[in-house]
């Protein structure tokens, strides 16, 4: 596994955070693929937010300081999860941070007062999620500030979106399809973590928010006894878990879940107050109780019999 971001002059960090990183160097490595030596469950790990490479003209180009920038990162999220290799899942996740890219939208989810021309006419240019700012190429962090300081040209974001967008999900979709050919199924478990407290844009604003979220687009994105067992076993656990509110799943889940062809996703959100200093961004002394509980979860859930889940299962159309 190769973690070294690229080399720059100017790097410097802010907590765990590479900021001057070298642009050519993320869009060759755009994320990290950890496997077992051998596969041994039909489970797949992604985590699409905790990148934290920070190109250096991405950051000149923002109002933000460092850390306001890293507010929509899910921060140590890949490293909460990081057990499952151990157990025979492998583990994807991005290096490029959410404020960059984010790789749980379509493809081209792009907000049009961005840019400083038209955008092409195959642009999803009015989803909820463009509304708010988080698209595929964000406009804001998740506190609402503004990200850049000038309108961005169109090829900017499609570099982005062939370099680092596209070899992620390509990436994903052939574990994906390699688990469902060996296993006769394929479970995604889409990692992330929330704010301990909903936000202004958020429908529980100001409201503490429950240890863990599990969404299944509303039962959609996987059989039933998947989310009802990774509830059971996080309850064992100790975390207070609710279900599809105030998140019910994002691109990944809906798009990667199709429980009829035996691909099942499941989004697991956890509350940061749990694992992390929130202003600081750095980890607090919870950090590894979390971890451990996270490998004790996948390893419960790794030690099914799932071979239900591949019934009816017609091939894999992504």
């Amino acid at each position: 596994m190769d973690l070294a971001p690229g080399k720059s002059a100017n790097r410097q960090q802010i907590g765990s955070a590479a900021f001057g990183a070298d642009e050519a160097d993320l869009f060759e490595r755009p994320f990290v693929l950890e496997e077992p030596e051998n596969q041994q469950n039909p489970f797949v790990f992604s985590s699409p937010h905790s990148g934290r490479h920070y190109p250096d003209a991405f950051v000149a180009g923002s109002n933000l300081d460092p850390v306001t920038l890293r507010r929509s990162e899910d921060c140590f999220v890949e490293d909460l999860f990081g057990g499952v290799v151990g157990l025979g899942a492998p583990l994807l996740h991005a290096r490029f941070p959410r404020a960059y890219l984010d790789a749980n939208r379509e493809p081209y989810e792009l907000d049009p007062t961005m840019f400083a021309e038209p955008l092409p006419p195959h642009v999803n240019t009015r989803s909820l999620r463009v509304a708010g700012g988080l698209g595929t190429i964000a406009r804001v962090v998740a506190d609402s500030a503004e990200i850049y300081r000038q309108p961005l040209a169109y090829a900017e974001a499609e570099q982005r979106i062939r370099h680092l967008y596209m070899p992620f999900h390509e990436a994903l979709r052939e574990l994906l399809e390699e688990t469902l050919r060996s296993f006769g199924c394929a479970v995604l478990i889409d990692c992330h973590s929330m704010p301990s407290v909903g936000g202004p844009a958020d429908d529980d604003n100001g409201f503490d928010r429950p240890d863990i979220v599990l969404g299944d687009r509303y039962g959609t994105s996987c059989a039933g006894v998947v989310t009802a067992e990774a509830e059971r076993i996080l309850r064992r656990l100790g975390y207070s878990v609710v279900r599809n509110n105030p998140y019910a799943g994002g691109f990944n889940t809906e798009h990667y879940g199709k429980p009829s062809q035996g691909l099942h996703a499941l989004q697991i959100e956890l509350n940061r107050a749990l694992y992390m200093d929130e202003d600081r961004l750095e980890r607090s002394a919870g950090f590894v109780q979390v971890r451990e509980d996270m490998t004790a979860f996948a390893a419960e859930m790794a030690s099914r019999d799932w071979t239900s889940l591949g019934a009816g299962m017609r091939g894999a159309a992504f």
